[in-house]
């Protein structure tokens, strides 16, 4: 039998799909997929992706097989206990079908590398189960212009969306949808609050699905729009996403910016000794060594002309951050976030010489605070 009949055979029942035909199959075996995390989510989407006939297929993860993982990761079996993840669905995979080309990077995703891997895909899955990853890879996919296909489960509900493809002169990213990560201890992880097994397999399958549709074209992919699902009542919701203004600030602008960016700080995992309140701010900004910084885009409100300050947006911040000389270094913008992170990225570049603080709760904080304070001395 020849390898075109190999082929018909193979992935006949997709092939006869009018939409779909033998092009639709030929895209499928040119596209180049990465998916990042190899567990309930990824495991599952990895499957279909590799039966499906996508001819590259590149599995990122540092993890090894526990036996907690066996009831919503399947692919995996006791004997697998202790093997690397990666190596492990590579293996199993490619005895799934030999044809195809898969990559196994027994290693985490980090600003060091996630460049370098994504950059040599068409579209990226995510599978992970961390905020600091999740928001590594939407970054990364950003500066390098390639489809997301994200995923979330938690305890009997999952969620998916497509993001950073351009529809309608718009394209959203995670970003859009979660500016900030939430604080630490906020959301609880599956570890926590457990997960029914079928749901991260329920869930995977369909980001395969996206990645399908997206590679050949075929029906609506979820773009701009995010999917969620119950298991437990099969109740389904479905929202229209939208650009957020400011969030393009949050994402770092260069190569250079992304691979100094400690994602881990950012959600969460170090400490927040860099936030003060709003006494604590009136008392430093009244120090002749003190400069102000409002981080905010041009025209945000509320318009602050109560104290003496400097507009630098977040997003060149970076390139402006040399020339700034004070002992103490004040950030603000409209809730904390952004100038958390402000003050996260001027610390790294300028040490432990000046001392840089983020205003909690950002200037309406702020604001709330004085008019409070006004009210209180009328009494």
């Amino acid at each position: 039998m020849s390898s075109m009949d190999l082929l018909h055979e193979r992935y006949s029942r997709q092939v006869s799909l009018a939409e779909l035909g033998i092009a639709g199959q030929q895209k499928l075996l040119q596209a180049r997929v990465l998916v990042v995390g190899a567990g309930g989510l990824g495991a599952a989407a990895l499957q279909y992706l590799a039966a499906a006939g996508v001819g590259h297929l590149g599995i990122v993860d540092d993890d090894s097989v526990a036996l907690h993982n066996l009831h919503r990761q399947p692919l995996y079996s006791m004997a697998d206990i202790g093997a690397p993840k990666a190596n492990t669905a590579r293996s199993r995979l490619q005895a799934l079908n030999p044809g195809i080309n898969i990559i196994a990077f027994n290693e985490r995703l980090t600003v060091a590398n996630a460049l370098q891997i994504i950059s040599t895909y068409d579209i990226v899955i995510d599978g992970t189960d961390n905020f600091a990853t999740r928001y590594l890879i939407n970054d990364a996919c950003v500066l390098l212009q390639k489809p997301l296909v994200y995923a979330a489960v938690s305890k009997y509900e999952g969620q998916v969306s497509v993001f950073n493809v351009p529809k309608e002169g718009m394209a959203v990213n995670y970003r859009d949808l979660f500016p900030q990560p939430p604080a630490p201890g906020e959301v609880a992880n599956c570890a926590e609050t457990g997960v029914l097994g079928v749901l991260p397999g329920i869930m995977g399958v369909m980001q395969a699905a996206e990645a399908i549709k997206l590679i050949t074209g075929i029906g609506e992919p979820l773009v701009n729009r995010l999917f969620t699902y119950n298991v437990l009542n099969n109740q389904v919701f479905e929202w229209k996403l939208q650009a957020r203004q400011g969030t393009a600030d949050l994402i770092p602008a260069t190569a250079a910016a992304f691979e100094k960016t400690d994602y881990q700080w950012l959600c969460g995992m170090a400490s927040m000794e860099r936030e003060i309140d709003s006494n604590r701010f009136d008392q430093l900004a009244g120090q002749e060594s003190t400069i102000i910084i409002d981080v905010r885009e041009p025209g945000e409100e509320p318009l602050v002309d109560e104290f003496a300050h400097e507009k630098i947006p977040l997003g060149r911040l970076s390139e402006q951050a040399g020339s700034i000389r004070a002992e103490n270094i004040l950030v603000f913008c409209q809730s904390g976030k952004r100038s958390l992170q402000a003050a996260r990225l001027l610390a790294e570049q300028l040490g432990d010489a000046t001392k840089i603080y983020s205003l909690a709760g950002g200037i309406v904080q702020w604001k709330k605070a004085r008019e409070h304070k006004k009210q209180a001395s009328a009494q």
